[in-house]
């Protein structure tokens, strides 16, 4: 068995490891940059070690550095988290050299599964379902214009190596497909520094749902049931549910099936994701693979009572799956939310800083991922999430009504956040109906986004943040003009239409 850990990352998700170590019995070890000198990953696990300057490109995202760490504090595994190098097959080509287990699939597998043509092309060749497209990569305007007037506009121009929305443009109309080619391109070239693009048919009102895999190495593959992650911004998601309020028992077995299809056709071994588009007609067509642990597995976890790190470690270190298909049960509904340290008013702008207080939700069924705390100074170099908001109820219903509880006693003071973004997406009448798609932002925008709607609650929650702030600062200057603040001022503070409210 494993030993000792090194994370290869940092914030909720090395927390989240750190966790099902010391559970197990592992020692783990935490990398950190400059930025991340205080973050509670470093606290939490059992040695440390520093890889660098603030910016990623210079800790996290290189090899040499985490390779290096590994082999001075003598871990017998690397687990790459999400994001960073969770996806580099460089990386997990290098981990197996220098003898380091690398928790995930070996790089041939990320490389095939991480090139979407190749993906795609393996897909077919198993009997998974595929939007039409094209095969390869689009040599020519030629070929383009050839495959659309097969299929038919709309269509979506996608990089083969893209995520996260870059490389990637929706063609309605004739006149755009050569421009939205070479802008594909170009993004795809800047982003990946590999301009390969290819074409689908563009599937309207789609549902973006998918299906966490297990396999190991000795050839055994099961699903743990679907994650609805319809709920996108900016191709990212922002709220993600289990089991999904759209399939019925019947498409769910079907798409389980074909999920466990997509990983034995490439040997897969770890925890994956088999993500599909499914429409209104409930067809449904592969996606692609994430051939790594995704932000949102809590609610897989949640629904179907299994760790998904300490399955991961078992099955790095060679031991069989430790459950059957038929084990596999989804018992109650979850739901998670994605809090992020950023203005919902102001184009969701990033709001990095200084958090002064910090009160998370408690109570039954209710499960807060993050990393951060009272007198925490969010870094503005990395991704804004403050942390995974994750509640389990009976049944959908309770889900919600648990998880609307939850964000209110949520409070974060002295940076901006999405938590009132996140309760008005629990109040729309389409996700509250779950009958929403990937457009549901777009097309609930006016009730999403409406200021003048906003509760008074907020508005007493937002005096308070600046009144605290201010006595902060008094404090900080060393408690001159605390006298200041007369017993009569301070009681008819937050005083509105004759009613106080603390």
């Amino acid at each position: 068995m494993i030993k000792k850990i090194l994370i290869a990352n940092r914030g909720e998700i090395a927390v989240r490891v750190i966790r099902s170590c010391r559970e197990m019995g592992i020692k783990s070890v935490a990398v950190f940059s400059e930025a991340d000198r205080n973050s509670i990953h470093v606290r939490f696990a059992d040695e440390a070690i520093f890889i660098g300057p603030s910016p990623s490109n210079e800790s996290y995202l290189v090899i040499d550095k985490i390779i290096d760490a590994a082999k001075k504090t003598e871990a017998d595994a690397i687990h790459p988290g999400y994001g960073f190098l969770s996806e580099n097959a460089e990386f997990s080509d290098r981990c197996k050299k220098e003898g380091i287990i690398f928790i995930g699939p070996t790089s041939d597998v990320i490389k095939v599964m991480g090139d979407k043509i190749s993906a795609r092309n393996e897909m077919i060749n198993s009997g998974v379902p595929v939007v039409p497209g094209t095969k390869e990569n689009l040599e020519s305007d030629e070929k383009a214009l050839e495959v659309i007037k097969e299929i038919g506009l709309p269509v979506m121009i996608k990089a083969s190596a893209g995520g996260g929305g870059k490389g990637m443009r929706l063609v309605k109309n004739e006149e755009d497909i050569i421009d939205s080619i070479r802008a594909a391109k170009s993004e795809a070239m800047a982003s990946f520094n590999d301009d390969a693009v290819y074409i689908e048919k563009y599937v309207s009102s789609p549902h973006h749902i998918e299906f966490q895999v297990l396999g190991d190495s000795y050839g055994n593959v099961i699903h743990l049931g679907e994650r609805e992650c319809s709920v996108q911004r900016r191709h990212q998601k922002v709220v993600e549910e289990s089991p999904s309020p759209l399939l019925t028992p019947e498409l769910r077995e079907e798409m389980g099936q074909k999920a466990v299809a997509a990983a034995k056709a490439v040997n897969y071994e770890g925890a994956g994701t088999i993500e599909f588009l499914v429409d209104d007609d409930l067809n449904f067509y592969f996606l692609e693979m994430n051939t790594r642990l995704q932000v949102e597995h809590p609610i897989t976890e949640s629904v179907i009572g299994i760790d998904l790190v300490q399955e991961q470690i078992r099955i790095a270190s060679g031991l069989k799956l430790s459950r059957k298909q038929d084990d596999i049960q989804q018992r109650g509904h979850a739901i998670e939310c994605r809090v992020y340290a950023e203005d919902a008013d102001n184009n969701f702008m990033p709001s990095p800083g200084l958090i002064h207080q910090m009160t998370e939700p408690f109570g039954q069924s209710i499960r807060v991922d993050g990393y951060v705390y009272s007198g925490y100074d969010i870094p503005l170099h990395y991704d804004p999430m403050i942390s995974k908001l994750i509640v389990w109820g009976v049944d959908r219903q309770e889900a919600m009504n648990r998880m609307k509880r939850a964000l209110y006693e949520y409070k974060i003071t002295g940076v901006k956040t999405s938590i009132r973004f996140l309760t008005r997406i629990l109040e729309t009448p389409d996700f509250v109906n779950g009958k929403y798609d990937t457009h549901f932002i777009e097309k609930n925008k006016d009730f999403l986004m409406n200021v003048e709607d906003r509760d008074e609650t907020y508005e007493d929650i937002a005096a308070i943040a600046v009144f605290i702030d201010y006595i902060n600062k008094l404090e900080k200057a060393g408690g001159e003009g605390l006298q200041r603040i007369g017993s009569k001022n301070w009681k008819n503070f937050g005083k509105k239409k004759g009613v106080l409210r603390w």
